[in-house]
């Protein structure tokens, strides 16, 4: 019998860190930047507002890590999902639906990606410091349909608000247009509705 050997000093702060990177999304997510506590954080990973605090001396500090975090995956998702995709427009629908399933699993991320939008306050003089990744995503994705004929001319922020920023209503708004219209994002019936809509749209976007 093989007895585990316990958790390195760095592996446990490691454990520590991604619990409370995890939290703070959520507690982000419910109350936005200013009104988040970070007592309510501590609180939920289990531990006491210093220790936090000796991972991320801030709260805006914690918050840029959960924001960049949240880019990042979304970038790892993405890229997964369309490697090695030739056709144009099979890989924008791919594009499309690695933001789709990456926010219907993480609905904490598209809360705080509304809140970004509504509140430019939060990232200053630099909007796009840890977003501009997903957008240099989508700016490749058209381009390379646009370069082989496929696509119409089209800009970047064009599509994503015309198309792709629809998913984050859709996960978003799911109890807050009351009980007759209320939907599950989550419901493989609700989410295939939406994505053929989505898939239509996109289409019709940048096809000639």
């Amino acid at each position: 019998m093989t007895i585990p050997m316990p958790a390195t000093r760095k592996e446990r702060a490691d454990a520590t860190r991604e619990a409370i990177l995890h939290e703070a999304e959520r507690v982000f997510a419910a109350s936005g930047f200013r009104a988040a506590r970070l007592e309510d954080i501590a609180d939920a990973v289990g531990i006491r507002r210093p220790s936090l605090l000796h991972h991320f001396s801030t709260k805006k500090m914690l918050y840029d890590a959960v924001e960049q975090r949240i880019f990042e995956n979304m970038h790892a998702v993405c890229e997964a999902r369309t490697a090695g995709v030739e056709d144009p427009t099979a890989r924008l629908l791919a594009h499309l639906d690695a933001w789709l399933d990456f926010f219907i699993d993480r609905p904490p991320a598209a809360r705080i990606l509304q809140r970004l939008v509504a509140d430019t306050a939060v990232r200053g003089d630099n909007p796009v410091e840890f977003s501009y990744v997903a957008l240099e995503d989508m700016d490749r994705t058209l381009a390379y349909g646009i370069a082989r004929g496929a696509f119409v001319p089209l800009s970047t922020m064009t599509f994503v608000n015309g198309v792709a920023a629809g998913i984050l209503f859709f996960v978003c708004n799911s109890r807050q247009v009351g009980e007759q219209r209320r939907y599950d994002p989550s419901d493989p019936s609700d989410k295939a509705v939406f994505r053929t809509l989505l898939h239509k749209l996109a289409r019709t976007a940048v096809l000639p």
